[in-house]
């Protein structure tokens, strides 16, 4: 992978590619180069056979503020760029939903606006036991971005995403994890082995299926049940035929852990 001004990227031996936003002075808040960057690093892992499961972080105490009010180039674009709906930060949202591949986000400190977007976007979220996650648009006079709107209510209901984009208020990772925001708040000091073993654990598992599993996930949020059933059915005869499918049986009978290969 290439070598990032604002992001440091590595891949485990186990198949872990870690994402870690790099701006901690300024909480890791987005400005236009970060913005370009990480859909690219997501992309490279996303076609990289030796990834298995991406995890997005930040470096020091934020995963990501949202965007730097100050910094002093701020997005900028044709009027074309501005009505494009993956515009600016709405790239992030589409690198994530379009990556086969398991996306945790593994959040250690403060996710605010487009950083809470950021975490939305992601299949998985684990949040450090003192981290606050907030929409925030409002205090800055702003409506929501970066899929925030689309996200929050499918996660946890109309209701709660109304109070929670509409206040502006802080969630706590306690509340977070008791109306389903993140499955897991875990202590500080024991955050990046836990993010590390489960992030390690999804990556033993079979990547043909996984890849199918998110297809079938985000189409199921506009499709009728017959047409999921239908889709459902034509993806289960994909994995019936696959090499890892045959492992998994052959494992059961042995009675042994299956190797997946993604074939």
């Amino acid at each position: 992978m290439p070598p990032y001004a604002h992001l440091l990227v590595s891949t485990s031996a186990s198949g872990v590619c870690t994402i870690t936003l790099n701006r901690p002075d300024r909480l890791n808040a987005v400005n236009p180069l970060l913005a370009s960057e990480l859909p690219q690093a997501v992309h490279e892992a996303a076609l990289d056979d030796a990834v298995r499961v991406v995890v997005i972080t930040g470096a020091g105490r934020g995963f990501c503020a949202g965007l730097d009010l100050a910094d002093p180039n701020p997005p900028s674009g044709t009027r074309a760029d501005r009505l494009d709906p993956y515009y600016w930060v709405g790239r992030w949202v589409q690198s994530i939903t379009q990556c086969e591949k398991p996306v945790i986000a593994a959040i250690n400190g403060a996710a605010a606006g487009a950083g809470f977007g950021l975490a939305l976007s992601c299949d998985l979220r684990v949040m450090q036991a003192n981290a606050v996650c907030t929409a925030g648009y409002v205090r800055r006079g702003l409506s929501p971005d970066a899929g925030v709107s689309w996200f929050l209510p499918r996660l946890i209901g109309q209701a709660r995403a109304t109070d929670i984009i509409l206040t502006g208020r802080d969630v706590t990772a306690g509340e977070a994890e008791r109306i389903g925001l993140v499955h897991a708040a875990w202590p500080a000091e024991e955050f990046a082995e836990r993010v590390t073993a489960y992030a390690e654990q999804l990556a033993g598992g079979p990547p043909l299926a996984y890849a199918l599993s998110k297809r079938l996930l985000l189409s199921s949020a506009d499709a009728s049940l017959d047409q999921q059933l239908r889709e459902e059915l034509t993806h289960i005869k994909t994995c019936f035929a696959s090499a890892d499918v045959r492992e998994a049986m052959a494992a059961f009978k042995e009675k042994r852990a299956p190797v997946f290969r993604g074939q």
